[in-house]
């Protein structure tokens, strides 16, 4: 027996790798639940109904979803030009500090037509140059950057901490480690009222949908898949691979940036050390139940906020732990990786 890759691979097999992913992931985790004593499908219809069974339940599933489309794109953007960015999980903090420190009452003097798009930019900046620094060493040294980008995580956590104990450190906050709250005009609005829901969900598609079209439209998408799937062709071909990996440094780290900005400006208001409940890593996740496709992060993204969100209200109502919650996102990348593979290999005898 052997694996052949497959010369063509079918629009409705890419289609069902994912799809089929998330079923058997399903199907692992009820084994679990009912361990647990409790009715499978009763539970997932809790689980359901505890992420879209009322207006609030809407809003907090899609406001949990922001910053996975956004993080979900940084490791899809990346992984596409194969730079494995790890980091996403630091650089979102120093995009939140960032924003956090410009936004502040002794930040930027700007009005928040002006001001809310510099502390945007101001946090892409941030996560883009802490990508910037273990590339160079990858470019310069041959560093492996998935220890680097992993290591610069902490490093990047515990500045934040750091900061919001000094610094930053908001002196009416009775001793909580936090920062210093933004102004009221760096607050980004809010798409329903009475609700944590911001334009930041916007965003993430439009970024989602432009990703889309640079990748599948541009010569740069052409080149940045190029030298993922080939880099010693690509540069035969006259792809600067130098040149390519820089700018998708960029724009990942960047968009783990702005994930972090806009959790700052949308929700919280300050930072602290627990704003990510790894928001980072989980993007990873997305990212590869998306089969790395920008407009395919948006859904799975989704997913996976609907299963941080509804696990409450199925651990309320049956007594089932929220933790299948994680559970099942990590069976459904260890099936989604199974399913990828089968898709693009078949078994020969």
């Amino acid at each position: 027996m052997r694996l052949e890759r497959r010369s063509d691979i079918s629009l409705a097999l890419a289609l069902s790798a994912p799809v089929g992913a998330v079923v058997v992931s399903l199907a692992l985790a009820g084994i679990l639940i009912a361990a647990a004593g409790a009715p499978v499908f009763e539970a997932y219809h809790r689980l359901f109904i505890g992420a879209f069974g009322s207006r609030l339940a809407i809003t907090e599933t899609l406001t949990r979803a922001t910053p996975l489309i956004l993080t979900g794109l940084a490791a899809a953007v990346a992984f596409r030009a194969r730079l494995w960015n790890i980091g996403a999980e630091g650089q979102f903090a120093v995009g939140a500090l960032a924003a956090a420190a410009l936004g502040s009452e002794g930040g930027l003097p700007l009005p928040a037509a002006a001001l809310i798009p510099v502390l945007l930019i101001a946090g892409a900046i941030a996560g883009a140059i802490l990508l910037l620094v273990p590339l160079l060493f990858r470019l310069r040294f041959g560093v492996d950057e998935v220890v680097t980008t992993l290591l610069l995580n902490f490093i990047a956590l515990l500045f934040v901490s750091m900061m919001i104990e000094g610094p930053l450190k908001d002196p009416l906050a009775f001793g909580w480690p936090q920062s210093v709250p933004i102004v009221g005009e760096a607050v980004l609005p809010k798409l329903v009222l009475r609700s944590r829901l911001h334009v930041g969900l916007p965003i993430g598609i439009g970024l989602a949908l432009l990703a889309w079209i640079v990748q599948a439209r541009t010569a740069f998408g052409l080149e940045s898949r190029a030298a993922g799937l080939n880099p010693r062709a690509a540069t035969f071909a006259g792809v600067s691979l130098r040149r390519i990996l820089i700018t998708v440094a960029c724009l990942s780290g960047g968009l783990a940036g702005l994930a972090g900005a806009i959790e700052v400006m949308g929700v919280k208001g300050y930072v602290t050390t627990d704003l990510s409940p790894g928001f980072g890593y989980t993007g990873i996740v997305v990212a590869m139940l998306a089969a790395l496709h920008p407009l395919g992060v948006v859904l799975s993204a989704l997913f996976v906020a609907t299963l941080f969100v509804g696990a409450d209200g199925m651990s309320r109502a049956l007594g089932v732990p929220s933790f299948i919650a994680d559970v099942i996102v990590s069976l459904s990348l260890l099936t989604m990786l199974v399913a990828l593979l089968f898709s693009n290999y078949r078994i020969r005898r």
